[in-house]
């Protein structure tokens, strides 16, 4: 397609601040999108393992998980709105085409995530006991994490279609014939695919690294049945994971870089694939370095951190690649968008997802963090009282702020 056309498709309102910011929060929003759709993932795996299980390590991890899923599973999909809200921002000529095209999809996306949230819902309501009872229906589970890579396969496709606009009108009116159903899957990348699905099995295993140091501080808690060998288990089977997650990673990787299309080839000799690897192999390599002798040690939670980096770094060299092509390729540059400033949503932006946000999440983190290292029932302190109190006032006033400026430009 012309370049001057896919011009033509953006939306004369321009953006209301600079395309760079919003490529940062994109970048920045979807690597935190994707962390927690990587847990989900393995969470749900491990969970499966467990509940087919008769090993009562197993099971134990399983319940574990459980709740790791399904509140993972939320945060994923409440995470997963500002990036798609920044892709249709400076994206737009392309994002809504795709959609368009694959409409049908767009809107079954939607139904198949309620349903395999709901399935997972109701597996965790059913195996409240899974460490020492029967399992309850594990089919559920089973069949919402197929749903959950279902719809992970659809946003893939998506995002691959908005990448070949010279294809567009091929889809759009095959053979000359116009097709406005919009039940056609056109286009999609199976070692792309891939190589983002299986990142969910060293994460997971970061993830459970973690884990088995988080609870040491509650070795002789009565209550909980915590003992060493169980936390020395599981942390050795998160070392395992991202090892050979780690791994399978970078081979289906490469590969993915190996099959980019002819147009693009060049891109997986460029800085970004090759720092993203290195990463990779950082990861895995620190991962067995702490294994050797740190696992009881805070290093397991730097497992975390470096995961973390690693995940940020893919999903850099992933926007480079979109850069290459739209740029590149059909000569869209994002940063040249009209510009009509408009300071007072920047700021609002800004001061929900660090000011109002920050202190939901730091209430959160401070009461997860705190309750693992106590022994019995954890009562929080005076100061995270506050900070909770803090969280919902700021909260309660963000709403109300809310119905007052849509009152206010209702009436005006």
């Amino acid at each position: 397609m012309e370049t001057q056309a896919l011009y033509a498709l953006r939306d004369v309102a321009g953006v209301p601040s600079h395309p760079a910011i919003f490529m940062i929060l994109h970048v920045v929003t979807f690597a935190l999108h994707i962390a927690a759709v990587h847990i989900a993932l393995g969470a749900s795996g491990l969970t499966i393992w467990g509940a087919l299980s008769k090993d009562a390590s197993r099971r134990r991890l399983a319940q574990s998980m459980l709740p790791v899923s399904k509140f993972m599973i939320s945060f994923a999909v409440f995470l997963g709105v500002a990036p798609l809200l920044f892709v249709q921002v400076i994206y737009d000529p392309f994002w809504y085409t795709s959609n368009v095209l694959s409409a049908w999809w767009v809107i079954g996306f939607i139904a198949i995530l309620t349903v395999a949230a709901l399935l997972n819902m109701f597996f965790v309501v059913k195996n409240h006991h899974m460490a020492t009872e029967k399992t309850v229906c594990p089919g559920a589970m089973i069949l919402s994490t197929i749903l959950l890579l279902v719809v992970g396969f659809i946003m893939h496709t998506l995002t691959n279609q908005m990448l070949s606009p010279e294809k567009w009108m091929e889809w759009y009116a095959p053979g000359g014939v116009v097709d406005t159903s919009g039940r056609s899957l056109h286009d999609f990348h199976l070692p792309r695919y891939l190589f983002h699905i299986s990142l969910s099995v060293p994460v997971i295993g970061a993830l459970l690294v973690g884990y088995s140091r988080y609870l040491q501080p509650r070795l002789d808690d009565a209550k909980h049945n915590i003992s060493y060998e169980y936390l020395q288990w599981a942390g050795n089977i998160g070392h395992r994971l991202i090892l050979i997650g780690g791994v399978v990673s970078v081979v289906l990787g490469a590969w993915w870089m190996a099959t980019l299309p002819e147009k693009i080839a060049g891109f997986a000799t460029s800085i970004w694939p090759i720092i993203a690897l290195v990463w990779l192999l950082l990861f895995v390599g620190f991962a067995q370095w702490v294994k050797a002798s740190r696992m009881n040690s805070s290093w397991a939670y730097g497992v975390l951190g470096f995961g973390a980096v690693a995940l940020i770094v893919v999903t850099i060299a992933r926007e480079a690649l979109r850069w290459v092509i739209l740029k590149g390729v059909h000569g869209y540059n994002a940063l040249d968008y009209t510009i009509n400033m408009d300071w007072y949503s920047t700021v609002t932006f800004f001061v929900t997802f660090l000011v109002v946000g920050g202190a939901v999440m730091v209430y959160i983190a401070a009461i997860a963090w705190n309750a693992g290292q106590s022994k019995g029932v954890y009562t929080p302190s005076p100061a995270i009282d506050r900070i909770g109190t803090s969280a919902i006032w700021l909260s309660v006033l963000w709403v109300v702020h809310y119905f007052v400026i849509g009152f206010y430009i209702w009436w005006s």
